[in-house]
């Protein structure tokens, strides 16, 4: 599972979401990416699933490059817990996401045959994305 091997500080506030991807917004390392369309958060599980979805469907040809880090903890109080008491604790690891934003880049294999692993990992994903490529990457 990703997360970061250590932090400043354990705990962080929520932050707002506004606005599009700043960097990481081209494709720069294969011939294929998956682009985020809306903000959100993406968990680290949920990278992991989409990874092993992508490198499944494509029999471990290829390239595959992960474009985001889960680097913010995301806390959670226990269950049925009264108010008060402090911040609860660090429950899992989330990367900001901000639409525009490239989350996964395939590259060495055949058009067809990343396009159809990138269409399984988007399901794995909590966020509407879309599949681009190098060449129509500024487009939307």
């Amino acid at each position: 599972m990703l997360m970061p091997k250590r932090v400043k500080y354990r705990k962080m506030q929520r932050g707002r979401m506004k606005g599009k991807a700043q960097r990481g917004a081209e494709v720069n390392f294969g011939e294929i990416g998956l682009k985020s369309m809306e903000c959100g958060y993406l968990t680290a599980r949920q990278i992991e699933s989409a990874r092993r979805a992508i490198v499944g469907e494509m029999k471990r040809r290829g390239k595959v490059w992960i474009r985001v880090f889960p680097d913010k903890p995301y806390t959670k109080r226990a269950a049925e817990t009264r108010m008060g008491k402090g911040k609860g604790a660090v429950d899992h690891w989330v990367a900001v996401i901000r639409p525009g934003r490239i989350l996964f880049e395939v590259g060495g294999t055949e058009g067809n045959e990343a396009m159809k692993a990138l269409e399984r990992a988007r399901y794995k994903l909590g966020l509407r994305t879309k599949i681009v490529t190098k060449e129509n990457v500024g487009e939307g």
